[in-house]
């Protein structure tokens, strides 16, 4: 069939991979960051031109890279706002990433529909700060004449592939982008309108919902381009997990996703009910403290990097001889303790050594990710084989324990561009489909990403034993705050 490329534009860069539409290989990929000014000291801008992402696209595609190529998927940057007037220019820079703005106004929005149960009846779960309807009424209560411009509300995979397309009337989304804007139901597979007013004061023109197989059409050369979807979905559709798959990713905050066949409604707040890139689900579950544990750790025993924590915390014994973190130090969200702070339990004289407090910063790391798994459990999905993710989940400390604290078998991929190829997968699919090769809903079985595979083997009882002594110390210092 030729060859497909997937692009995922992300915060920072845009990274290009060229598929072979069979199997799945990588043949060629491109690179370039976003030319985006970085505020000083503030990390991230939060508003970003979206032609910054147009530019470091073309630049990532330069010296023929598409050359050959049939189809292109498009992967970006999840909860990126593109608000644009009637003409389909852009009434502001986007609004990106996790925007501190918008806390505020989640609350508002919380409180506006009638509660957080109410939010999860309708959409799956409340509103976030980084969400595109919190962002929505952020603009309404702080640029009143750009939210009143505001005719057509995009996210950034939808505005690349109209871009793409050469801005043609119909403008299309999937059900993964969809699915976290905070205004469509995963469970009914619908928007609700309602809430795009309740937020920005008058209604707009959305994108269509397309099928995971389904093209959002051609370039004027000819060029299929898929429905494109966001980062998540991109990086668990390249990965190929299904059911009975989790994947844990170790970002400085920690997240656990699992495909589920149904969405699930949780007014807990917990649980943010997304949909994939197949026709799936994909429940998150977010901890606000994973990798930032370890640093912390590493910060705290005076050493030089994570891998010297690693070796440390391996010359200490499952259990850590009795220390016990819990690793609250941003708070947390799993379990809901905005403002409390870390502890640290279980000292005696012969625990207060460094390479038992390097052990329990990995263990009380991964019983908070454990938390979060059983969240989802807790909720009948099925987890028989779980992905690690980040750089993290190549230390021998996580790899020695993640088995049996987790209670499952461990997959830990190779680092590769998963987003891209996920939407170099989808470019396959779609294509396959327009030509009658492939089934609409069956999507092009291309081989799985080489990993180390890890099992719990005989540690399991005492994986769940280190379980149960987390959980004792949680119960103890937070009664009653954890329910899965």
């Amino acid at each position: 069939m030729g060859i497909v490329a997937g692009l995922d534009s992300s915060p920072d860069f845009t990274r290009i991979v060229v598929c072979d539409t069979d199997t799945g290989a990588v043949l060629r990929q491109g690179y370039a960051p976003h030319p985006v000014e970085t505020p000083d000291g503030a990390g991230r801008p939060s508003d970003v031109d979206p032609q910054a992402w147009l530019l470091s696209l073309g630049e990532a595609a330069g010296g023929g890279l598409l050359e050959g190529v049939q189809a292109i998927g498009v992967s970006a940057q999840q909860n990126a706002l593109v608000p644009l007037d009637a003409q389909g220019n852009t009434v502001r820079p986007a609004l990106v990433g996790g925007d501190k703005r918008a806390q505020v106004a989640a609350a508002d929005l919380v409180d506006a529909l009638g509660g957080r149960e109410a939010w999860a009846q309708a959409v799956g779960c409340a509103p976030q700060a980084a969400q595109p309807v919190t962002k929505l009424r952020w603009l309404a209560k702080n640029e009143p004449e750009n939210a009143l411009r505001t005719a057509v509300l995009l996210q950034a995979h939808d505005w690349l592939v109209w871009q793409l397309l050469g801005r043609p009337v119909r403008r299309t989304t999937d059900r993964g982008g969809a699915s976290g804007t905070g205004y469509w139901s995963a469970a009914s597979g619908g928007y609700r309108p309602d809430l795009v007013e309740l937020a920005l004061g008058h209604q707009a023109i959305l994108p269509e919902v397309i099928g995971p197989s389904d093209a959002a059409g051609t370039t004027p050369e000819g060029l299929l381009i898929s429905a494109g979807t966001g980062e998540t979905m991109a990086a668990a559709f390249g990965l190929g997990i299904g059911l009975g798959d989790a994947v844990v990713s170790l970002g400085a905050s920690g997240s656990v996703m699992a495909v589920h066949p149904e969405a699930l409604v949780d007014q807990s707040g917990m649980i943010t009910s997304l949909a994939d890139a197949t026709g799936m689900h994909l429940p998150v579950v977010t901890t606000l403290n994973a990798v930032r544990t370890l640093r912390g750790a590493t910060e705290l025993l005076g050493l030089p990097d994570l891998e010297s924590l690693s070796d440390l915390a391996m010359k200490s014994t499952p259990g850590s001889h009795g220390l016990v973190l819990l690793p609250y130090l941003e708070g947390e969200r799993t379990p809901n303790l905005p403002h409390t702070a870390g502890t640290l339990a279980g000292l005696r004289r012969e625990s207060m050594k460094p390479e038992h407090l390097a052990r329990a910063a990995f263990e009380g790391m991964l019983c908070g990710l454990g938390d979060a798994l059983d969240v989802l459990r807790g909720r009948g999905v099925d987890v028989r084989r779980i992905f690690l993710l980040g750089q993290a989940a190549e230390l021998p400390a996580v790899q020695a324990a993640a088995p049996s604290l987790f209670g499952a078998q461990v997959v830990v991929p190779q680092p590769a561009d998963y987003a891209a190829i996920g939407a170099a997968r989808q470019a396959a699919w779609a294509l396959g489909v327009s030509q009658g090769t492939l089934d609409p809903r069956t999507p092009p079985a291309w081989q799985g990403a080489a990993a180390q595979v890890l099992e719990p083997g005989e540690e399991l009882a005492v994986g769940q034993a280190v379980r149960q002594q987390f959980t004792a110390v949680r119960e103890q210092t937070h009664p009653g705050a954890f329910r899965p």
